[in-house]
């Protein structure tokens, strides 16, 4: 049989998410006993080992690994299936359009305008998220829109289109060495005696070990760079929330920034369309 139900599939991640029965069970608010029948069940069904158990504790097998990806990714639809279906109804007309927190206000500015000039546009509501929340918010059903940007954001699950691409800057305190300066490299940039980069939270929410400060957001990063404790570097459009204590530097190997407005592959929404319609003509 190759139908898997939600509630058994919901058992299995938090099992191998844990890989502990006793931490999973109680995550799930149900006893160890019927989760460990459930998971037995489960590989019974599907012909396949996907947990080996043993002194040591529990391990995922290749065909476990393949299904907590996949199952990952089941539960999260079926989840933003929900959301957006109860949006439909609280929030009749209405999109959400999901953006970098930092990103380009001139290019959103024009977009939104685009859009409201259509016959039957629809409000937006623009939802600024963290700076690489976006497609997890597309994904979950937060949101029926977003601008991402490549290559921070990956496209995979969606369809998109192109509406700007740019270089970066390193900004630095205005009073650095550096900041005088007409370009600079990313070797420049990442290695500064007493000036590391910032580092931004991961998808989990831990961050990378390194010497530079622990970064939640941009006002923080604006200040202490301000204050000479650190360096990023941001696309161009970053420009636009400068402070005079900073200076933006072009580094000239970074990759090029590409702006991209995505909507989930199987979207029917008529205000999704026009809005892409509209973006792409601005």
């Amino acid at each position: 049989m190759d139908t898997l139900e939600t509630r058994e599939l919901r058992y299995f991640v938090a099992v191998a998410e844990d890989l502990h029965f006793g931490r999973a069970a109680q995550r799930l608010g149900i006893a160890q006993p019927p989760l460990s029948r459930a998971i037995q069940q489960l590989e019974r069904r599907l012909g396949v080992r996907l947990l080996e158990r043993d002194r040591q504790g529990v391990s995922l097998t290749d065909a476990g690994s393949v299904l907590l990806v996949e199952g990952r990714a089941t539960l999260e639809a079926a989840s933003a299936a929900a959301r957006r279906t109860r949006r439909a109804v609280a929030q009749r007309g209405t999109l959400v359009l999901t953006v970098k927190a930092a990103g380009s206000h001139e290019l959103l500015r024009k977009v939104l305008d685009a859009y409201a000039a259509e016959p039957g546009a629809v409000a937006v509501e623009v939802l600024p998220s963290g700076l690489c929340d976006q497609a997890q918010m597309l994904r979950d059903g937060r949101a029926d829109v977003a601008l991402l940007h490549t290559p921070f954001n990956s496209l995979a699950g969606f369809d998109s289109e192109q509406l700007s691409s740019e270089g970066q800057v390193a900004i630095l305190p205005a009073t650095h060495p550096l900041a005088s300066r007409s370009s600079v490299t990313v070797a420049e940039v990442s290695d500064l005696p007493g000036l590391p980069m910032a580092r931004w939270p991961q998808r989990d929410g831990s961050f990378l070990p390194g010497p530079g400060p622990a970064i939640s957001d941009v006002s923080q990063l604006a200040q202490l760079i301000a204050l000479g404790r650190t360096v990023a570097v941001f696309p161009e459009s970053a420009r636009s929330w400068l402070w005079a204590e900073h200076r933006a530097v072009p580094v000239v190997d970074a990759p090029v920034v590409g702006t991209h407005i995505a909507w989930p592959a199987h979207s029917s929404s008529l205000a999704v369309a026009a809005l892409v319609r509209s973006a792409l003509g601005r």
